[in-house]
């Protein structure tokens, strides 16, 4: 046996044996960092079943990252007996397996905003972020304690590392080429069937989506994966890939996305050409405003955004509204142009070279001049792109501030993001009055963020009081639009606009029901006329969704004519037919009526009666009449998306 341990193929098996602990030891320090996440839902029986998916798809992952060592370890030449050549092969064995536990331990923490494993998109999410370095530099010194795991790990693995030693070979140079030949032999196909996560013929490579068989909600799908899989299994896919359930006629009938307004003679709640001001603001969860939060949280929850609750006493706003996507670039594409969030972000797929027609195209055929705000650097998040492609006139970003002589410019800077919402918030009005009526204004606010810092100023003004340190940036946030809206009612174009207010995700949550895979999503959207034309109230009766703000605000606007969007007029859908759609890990969420139902692209994994089960326990698969009728629905939306999207139909000839 002590032979065997130091032969080639025994070091291989312990070195491999090394890898599923260090891989181990990051999944549990992610589950440390999550714990808030996974605990209320753990049990022993259900750990087993992770753990044992987690398994899996380690040993697909270490078999990647050490396929290269492994080679070289059972290649039979004689030239490996140099001590020079085992010493390289100890720092490419703990190099590469150093970087893999790294990329584990930095979505333990990345994960708290995106709520999934990094795919190899994340690279292209931040490669025009000009401040990545100090963002990266940051974590690490908030979250220091992972950077003492990563020096364990690493320890570990170069005290731990087994060299072969081919002395116990003697001189017996045919057992020396035999067994390495035979170890590589062997070796070969149980790498083939640890990289595709099965022997079973016929079967296609484990990818991210397999991770669903081993969990009962989609958030564990993170648990079970790990991120050096993710990013490898995402390198050269696309992410938009047609399904077949159904005939395309079938598809048409049961599902279109094209929206039909009523004509200018018969159209009802018409508007007229009222100015539209859409606030999006970073991180506005619906757990932060307190009147949103009576029936499930309690009377006496005051939130933290009072600026916000006194609005909502004359705004519309709804029981039941949900984002499409987990992060900031998923907001804009769903608000502003009716596209949610499907697998990856609109934004770093191909697809986003398509033609399309947001809201301020429309609005621009109707005279609308228009214009689109965010303090971030003019390439950040690709927003600026975005807001061309769709239509706006003019971009305002970190530039055009910096340029006004009348603010602090980069003194204004949170030194991370964005300028400070307040300064910036002034800046968007300057400009707004600078506009030509009708407009549209869309301003992207960017405090309420990690690091979750506020200006300097305000530091003993504004406290975390609450638990999470958000809370005082949500404060800030609420004062900066006090500020702007108190200033905009001095403005005579005031009386005659739309305000939307509306969060691009959630962030930090302190109550269960907003850790929920439902909760998660739950953020409110908000309607607001000075003049009192749009009634306020808060309406329980329908679903509402990012994608459903613009064709609403064009049915009130009075435009008519077709166009394409994955969300509801929710002024003309009757409240039964107004449905939300997000993607949670590979799982696709579908609300309709009282239902939420939980689809992993080929099967039913659960349905809820989320409006009374609000902590999603008891799971009706199998059990609801209305599931067949929500499962064909869901196929539809989700055929007619990627069909459109592959095939660059997003728009209506004009």
């Amino acid at each position: 046996m002590k032979k065997f341990l130091h032969s080639n193929a025994g070091a291989a098996v312990m070195n491999v044996l090394l890898a599923y602990l260090v891989f181990m030891l990051s999944r549990v320090a992610f589950l440390a960092e999550n714990w808030s996440v996974y605990s209320p839902y753990l049990t022993w029986k259900g750990a087993g079943q992770l753990l044992q998916g987690a398994l899996v798809f380690d040993t697909s992952a270490l078999l990647y990252v050490n396929a290269l060592y492994l080679l070289l370890e059972l290649l039979p030449l004689h030239l490996k007996e140099r001590r020079k050549w085992t010493s390289g092969l100890r720092w490419l064995y703990v190099v590469t397996n150093g970087l893999a536990v790294a990329s584990n331990l930095c979505d333990a923490v990345y994960f708290q905003y995106t709520g999934r494993r990094s795919t190899v998109t994340v690279f292209s999410e931040f490669a025009n972020e000009g401040n990545i370095m100090s963002i990266i530099l940051g974590e690490f010194l908030s979250h220091w304690y992972l950077v003492l795991v990563m020096a364990a790990i690493v320890f570990l693995m170069w005290r731990c590392f087994t060299r072969s030693d081919y002395s116990v070979y003697g001189k017996r140079r045919w057992l020396y080429y035999t067994a390495q030949a035979v170890s590589l032999l062997v070796a070969a196909p149980l790498l083939i069937i640890g990289v595709r996560g099965s022997a079973t013929a016929g079967t296609r490579p484990i990818t991210v989506s397999n991770a669903n068989q081993y969990i009962s909600r989609p958030v564990e799908a993170a648990l079970v994966l790990n991120t050096p899989f993710s990013l490898i299994r995402s390198i050269g896919k696309k992410p938009y890939i047609t399904p077949d359930y159904m005939s395309r006629d079938e598809m048409e009938r049961v599902y279109q996305p094209i929206i039909r307004p009523a004509t200018a003679t018969d159209s009802t709640n018409c508007l007229g050409k009222k100015n539209v001001v859409i606030l999006i603001v970073e991180s506005m969860g619906k757990e932060y405003v307190g009147s949103l939060n009576h029936s499930n949280i309690g009377e006496d929850y005051k939130g933290y955004m009072p600026f916000l609750d006194s609005l909502l006493t004359r705004s519309l706003t709804f029981e039941y509204s949900f984002a499409n996507g987990r992060i900031s670039m998923d907001a804009m594409p769903a608000i502003l142009a009716g596209i949610p969030m499907f697998v990856e972000p609109f934004f770093l797929t191909p697809a986003s070279l398509n033609e399309v027609h947001g809201l301020p195209w429309h609005l621009k055929q109707m005279g609308y001049s228009s214009a689109f705000f965010h303090g971030g650097h003019n390439i950040s998040m690709g927003f600026s792109a975005f807001a061309h492609a769709i239509g706006y006139d003019t971009y305002y970003g970190l530039d055009e501030y910096c340029a006004s002589k009348k603010y602090g410019g980069m003194d204004d800077f949170d030194g991370k993001w964005a300028i400070w919402d307040e300064p910036f918030l002034q800046f968007t009005l300057d400009n707004i009055n600078t506009m030509r009526e009708p407009f549209l204004a869309t301003t992207f606010t960017a405090s309420s963020h990690h690091p979750y810092n506020v200006p300097e100023k305000y530091e003993s003004t504004f406290t975390d009081e609450g638990g999470n340190p958000i809370h005082k940036c949500v404060r800030y946030s609420d004062m900066a639009l006090r500020r702007f809206f108190e200033r905009a009612s001095q403005q005579p174009w005031y009386n005659n606009t739309i305000f939307v207010l509306v969060a691009d995700h959630t962030n930090q949550s302190t109550h269960p029901f907003y850790k929920t895979d439902l909760g998660l999503y739950s953020i409110p959207i908000i309607f607001f006329t000075p003049d009192g034309s749009i009634a306020p109230g808060v309406r329980s009766d329908v679903l509402a969704q990012q994608t459903d703000i613009s064709p609403t605000l064009l049915h009130w606007l009075g435009y008519t004519k077709p166009y394409v969007s994955f969300g509801c007029d929710l002024l003309s859908t009757p409240a039964e037919q107004t449905w939300a759609v997000n993607y949670n890990n590979g799982i696709y969420q579908y609300l309709k009526g009282d239902l939420m139902m939980q689809f992993d692209g080929e099967k039913v994994i659960a349905i809820y009666h989320f409006k009374t089960d609000t902590m999603l326990r008891d799971n009706l698969l199998g059990k609801a009449p209305e599931q067949a009728a929500m499962e064909h629905e869901l196929k539809a939306i989700i055929q007619q998306y990627m069909s459109r999207m592959n095939e660059n139909r997003l728009t209506i000839p004009q």
